[in-house]
């Protein structure tokens, strides 16, 4: 996961998919705004929250920033790329992704040096992978988490891929996730490309950050 640094198109998604159990897939709105910025807090494992904090306003807490952000219509991070799983009628988990740069080159190293430092191996992968899908975020409610929700969340990313005429997923994680890891490896994702992670008080992973894509 990575936040993101460049506009991206919105794209519709058709409405309601129906999901086992009383559970269904939607997309966002913007009244959604603080629940997927609730869910991007969850997948940044701390570096977006740290990101939102240096945005602060005046009596605005990190979360307010991030649901100001994800309520803007435009970017990247915003509610028109979210897609939520609802669970008996409440948002319960989130896939955000958009289509990446088909024209996309790695930042200089000025530029790349002048990044915060958490969000550096994402951005460097991010150019990779020019052209797919990417998901940004994935992330369910730790309540709500071992029904295979997050499974449900990759295949709506797959489906919106296939509408856009996309032909690769791509999704980044730490390496140390495992759990996240072999979530990828069983929707057939496989690692392409790798950078070391930065250590950063913000997040508590080492080792390296992994792009990781597929087919669609």
């Amino acid at each position: 996961m990575t936040l993101a640094h460049a506009a991206g198109p919105a794209v519709s998604v058709p409405t309601v998919r129906l999901a086992p159990a009383g559970r269904r897939i939607r997309p966002a709105c913007r009244a959604d705004a603080r629940t997927v910025a609730e869910l991007m807090a969850i997948a940044g494992h701390g570096i977006a929250e740290f990101l939102w904090g240096r945005h602060a306003l005046p009596g605005e807490s990190r979360l307010d920033v991030g649901a100001r952000r994800a309520a803007r219509d435009t970017g990247d991070f915003s509610w028109t790329n979210a897609i939520l799983a609802e669970r008996r009628d409440r948002p319960v988990g989130m896939m955000l992704g958009y289509v990446l740069d088909p024209d996309g080159a790695p930042l200089d190293p000025e530029t790349l040096a002048g990044l915060p430092a958490p969000v550096r191996p994402f951005v460097e992968l991010e150019a990779e992978a020019p052209g797919s899908f990417y998901v940004n975020a994935l992330a369910v409610f730790p309540e709500h988490r071992g029904l295979g929700i997050g499974s449900q969340l990759l295949e709506a990313a797959r489906d919106k891929a296939r509408r856009l005429g996309v032909g690769t997923l791509s999704i980044e994680a730490f390496e140390e996730n495992a759990d996240a890891v072999r979530l990828y490896h069983r929707h057939g994702y496989r690692t392409v490309a790798r950078r070391p992670a930065v250590r950063h008080p913000c997040h508590p992973y080492g080792g390296d950050v992994v792009l990781m894509t597929r087919a669609v």
